[in-house]
């Protein structure tokens, strides 16, 4: 893994996503608010700084024209990320990072009196963590806070356990086609014996926690524990296992 730097293109979304992390240093209203909008500035910077490279950095077929237009609009920029590098957004629900886009707005544009819990924008920063990862292949957070240390380890677990379940369900696929709901891959896949029911049960079970926190409905730091991301890192190191075997 690069550091971050060595890519020219990733610098300004990665100072502005570390501009917004450090805000969160000191902790109050204000700063959560600033944090969450330098957070999705971040977010919406990096999206278009990928989709913009050069077709000899990235392969996509991305002309001129389409570019302008999805850069008009955040949700634009979603769809076309979606549509030309659905790749890189294993453990990145896009749902997800338009519903924090418009927790964004109303802090912005309404922001007198307004304030942010100060979960949900770590966890809006630890998901622009796991994206701009998966977009310029560079860590930009190596050293957590103590705080959020175990949630940076168990999203970036759940990318790996996506990644390793989708190449595996390509390569044992006749067709080279992978279905885009995890619970369909993990069905594939038993189909072929390389997963059991139970292991796609707790799976599941875990997937449905890791939503409960990445969409804010549940309080991280009162959800997460040491055993859930042991189990996410024991599946995640299977299934690369099983796709390097």
């Amino acid at each position: 893994m690069k550091k971050d730097g060595r890519s020219p293109w990733a610098t300004g979304p990665g100072e502005i996503l570390r501009h917004g992390l450090g805000l969160l240093r000191t902790d109050s209203d204000t700063n959560r608010r600033l944090a969450m909008i330098a957070i999705d500035n971040a977010v919406e910077l990096m999206v278009k700084t990928y989709l913009g490279l050069p077709k000899r950095i990235t392969g996509l077929q991305i002309n001129r024209k389409e570019y302008q237009e999805v850069a008009e609009s955040f949700p634009s920029l979603l769809d076309a990320l979606e549509k030309h590098a659905p790749a890189k957004l294993d453990g990145i629900d896009l749902g997800t990072i338009e519903w924090y886009h418009r927790l964004r707005n109303e802090l912005y544009h309404q922001g007198n009196g307004l304030t942010v819990e100060r979960d949900k924008v770590e966890i809006y920063a630890e998901l622009a963590n796991v994206l701009f990862r998966n977009l310029f292949g560079e860590e930009l957070v190596e050293h957590r806070s103590a705080r959020t240390e175990l949630l940076g380890e168990f999203l970036a677990a759940w990318v790996e356990l996506e990644r390793g379940l989708r190449e595996l369900a390509s390569t044992h696929s006749l067709l080279g086609t992978v279905p885009p709901g995890m619970l369909d891959v993990m069905r594939q896949l038993q189909g072929t014996g390389i997963i059991e029911a139970r292991e796609i049960a707790e799976i599941n079970e875990l997937r449905k926690a890791r939503n409960e926190i990445a969409h804010g409905r549940a309080r991280w730091e009162h959800s997460l524990n040491p055993e859930m991301v042991g189990r996410v890192k024991h599946y995640a190191k299977r299934f690369s296992e099983d796709d390097a075997a």
